[in-house]
Formats: structure tokens, sequence, C-alpha cells
């Protein structure tokens, strides 16, 4: 008995592939320079403590969620999405104490290096 060709099933592998490389795609938020988001150097410093501690679960450009909520437009709205107010003294709770899912960064950051991903929160 002849075996059954599997060009079909490789050509349907490959379709499905593609579909979902760019799907994934879509969902993901363009990197743009410091340059092009007109960062001052204190801000700059902020973006990477933020790639360092917080990118892995929220994103920063995007309305979309990731792990965690976005974190674009922060500052604009009177309440983050749990409810609590949008300032300076309750992000910077939140950051240092943690809440939820979210670890704590008190013994992880510096005093200037929160100065910095405060400023850098600000621009979202």
């Amino acid at each position: 008995m002849p075996r059954p060709k599997r060009a079909p099933f490789a050509l349907l592998t490959a379709i499905i592939l593609i579909v979902t490389t760019i799907l994934l795609a879509c969902d993901s938020e363009p990197r743009k320079s410091d340059a092009e988001l007109g960062l001052t150097p204190q801000q700059a410093q902020g973006r990477r403590v933020y790639d360092a501690r917080c990118a892995e679960c929220h994103y920063a450009y995007s309305t979309h969620d990731l792990r965690a909520p976005s974190l674009h437009g922060l500052f604009k709205k009177p309440f983050m999405k749990n409810g609590i107010p949008a300032n300076d003294d309750r992000v910077t709770d939140i950051i240092l104490l943690g809440r939820a899912k979210m670890p704590a960064f008190q013994q992880k950051l510096t005093q200037q290096q929160l100065d910095d991903l405060m400023v850098y929160l600000h621009t979202l």
C-alpha cells in the first residue's frame, strides 16, 4: 500500500505558523528610541529601570494588558485599574510594597532608580 502524501499537512502546518507569528506580532509594542520619545536623561534612566524591572509584566506604550495592567497613560487618569488613585504616593507604595501578584521592589531599587522610574512613568 503506498504511503499518503504529507505535502498538505506540511503546508497546513506552515500556514498555521505564519498566521500565529503575524497575530503575535500585532500585539507587540514598537520599540522607539529615547530620542524618538523625547526623553530627558533622567527619563531615559527611568526607562532602563522600567525595562529591567517592569516590562516583563506591564506594557508601556500599548493599552493592552500583558501579565499585569498596561501602564500607558498611568498618570493621565484619576484612578488606576484597581481603583487606587493614580498619584505619585500611591504608585510609589505599590512599587515599593507590591500588590496582589506584583512583587515588592523596596529592597531591589535604589532611591535614585525609584526617582528615575517615577519620572519615566509620567511620560507614558
